[in-house]
């Protein structure tokens, strides 16, 4: 791995051989003599295109077999780990499109939950969050071994009607 240290090196090779892709400051802090330390070698694979930050505790690690650097997890699986599992949905465009109601595959995923607003640009697509009071119409799908929520195929189907995204096309 060019450019990066020893130590960098250790830590990338033990969150790759573990298959720990989805990492907490916890699971790398016994590298690491201090906090202080811990934070300059986060920044430096951040800077380094290494890891992303998902949220406060979480980063996601680019394995060395990614294609030019990336290495793309589906999407909602992504989401999931920024919210910890919990209070939040996916929605819109990306609900309809899992749900077969449209083929086009959007670009940006919307997500209701209780705490976020505003976007998050992550690989090739668009997070947008959305607040909203409260959570209700959501069920858990699973994809690819994980578990994830998602707005009900009813609710979507209301949506859609809504928005008379699709003209003319039955439900």
């Amino acid at each position: 791995m060019k450019g990066l240290s020893s130590k960098e090196i250790e830590v990338v090779s033990y969150l790759e051989l573990n298959e720990m892709f989805f990492f907490t400051r916890e699971n790398i802090s016994k590298f690491f003599k201090s906090e202080n330390e811990m934070n300059v070698y986060i920044h430096r694979l951040r800077k380094k295109g290494r890891i992303i930050k998902l949220n406060r505790m979480k980063y996601y690690l680019i394995p060395v077999r990614a294609y030019k650097g990336y290495r793309t997890e589906h999407p909602f699986i992504i989401i999931d780990e920024i919210f910890n599992g919990k209070d939040y949905f996916i929605g819109g465009m990306a609900a309809a499109h899992y749900w077969g109601f449209i083929n086009q595959i959007p670009t940006a995923i919307e997500v209701y939950c209780t705490k976020k607003q505003g976007k998050k640009e992550i690989f090739n697509f668009t997070i947008i969050f959305k607040r909203v009071r409260k959570l209700h119409g959501s069920v858990i799908e699973e994809i690819k071994g994980h578990l994830f929520f998602i707005a009900s195929r009813e609710k979507v189907r209301k949506w859609l009607k809504s928005k008379q995204v699709m003209k003319g096309k039955s439900f």
